[in-house]
């Protein structure tokens, strides 16, 4: 998914100088992560990835400095998720997500920042948080990205 193919993106480029898309490409198809330049570079926009001289004359891929305050935040929230979130289940196409009481607004923040691929909506009261999903298949795969967050 979308979230686990620019959550490698952000590995590869923070552990190797990436100097180009079609090296990006690579990077991920090495992880047995499949897409089109297209993908790639609405990815390096979306994670406001920048070009920065590398000293050597060749320039390489790092995060913004915007996108790192932005980054550091989005993590604080994935933590609130993971440690807020006590179960979650789903009947057709709505995700119900149960937290520890007055979490469920910070654990909500953090799952609309994670831009979930056919996420409509979501409602966060004190302890309870509602996804509603394009479609079925989409809440179960939200279910399993998040059982694996989780886990």
């Amino acid at each position: 998914m979308k979230s686990k193919r620019q959550a490698e993106i952000l590995r590869l480029v923070g552990s190797q100088d990436i100097e180009t898309q079609e090296q990006m490409l690579a990077g991920l198809r090495a992880c047995g992560i499949r897409a089109t330049q297209a993908t790639i570079s609405r990815d390096i926009k979306e994670l406001n990835l920048v070009k920065q001289p590398t000293g050597s004359g060749s320039y390489k891929y790092v995060v913004s400095a915007v996108r790192q305050t932005h980054h550091s935040f989005a993590g604080r929230l994935r933590n609130i998720f993971k440690e807020g979130v006590t179960s979650f289940d789903m009947a057709q196409n709505i995700v119900v997500v149960k937290t520890m009481p007055g979490l469920a607004p910070a654990a909500g923040a953090a799952l609309d920042d994670m831009e979930i691929e056919g996420l409509v909506g979501s409602l966060a009261g004190d302890d309870t948080v509602i996804l509603i999903m394009r479609n079925n298949q989409l809440a179960a795969d939200l279910c399993r990205e998040m059982t694996a967050m989780l886990g």
